[in-house]
């Protein structure tokens, strides 16, 4: 598939396997872009943004599609598109439980994140600058 040489984009099924194989593709994207600014915080990203729509946004027999760009100012954005109907939501765990930790890492590390409406479903996206006052 021809695509443009700063932005690639893949398709993965309901599968516990997608997740690994989503972080490799951005780790790959990464590296041939030469990007390697925040690259872990990059990757634990698309990890849990990938084990998200899996949990919580493909229906059974469908899959998401994983979006990695690199925009202006050297800046990644991430994008994981789904078609279900969960909601998404970034609220602080609380100390005993067991899951819900994702969202709220992405925002912690992300530059910005948010939620686009699709029809069906919805993109999730995150964004990185390369670099960020505050950040070592």
């Amino acid at each position: 598939m021809d695509q443009h040489p700063l932005r690639r984009e893949a398709f993965y099924r309901r599968e516990s396997k997608s997740v690994p194989a989503a972080r490799a593709f951005t780790a790959w994207a990464l590296d041939d872009w030469q990007a390697i600014e925040r690259r872990d915080d990059v990757l634990l990203c698309v990890s849990e943004l990938a084990t998200n729509a899996l949990l919580h946004g493909v229906p059974p027999g469908r899959g998401f599609r994983l979006h990695i760009a690199m925009c202006e100012h050297r800046v990644v954005r991430i994008e994981v598109h789904d078609s279900g109907e969960g909601t998404v939501a970034a609220d602080a765990p609380g100390p005993e439980a067991e899951h819900g930790r994702g969202l709220y890492l992405v925002a912690a590390l992300a530059d910005k994140w948010g939620v686009g409406e699709r029809d069906p479903g919805k993109i999730v996206w995150c964004e990185f600058g390369a670099e960020t006052p505050g950040r070592q």
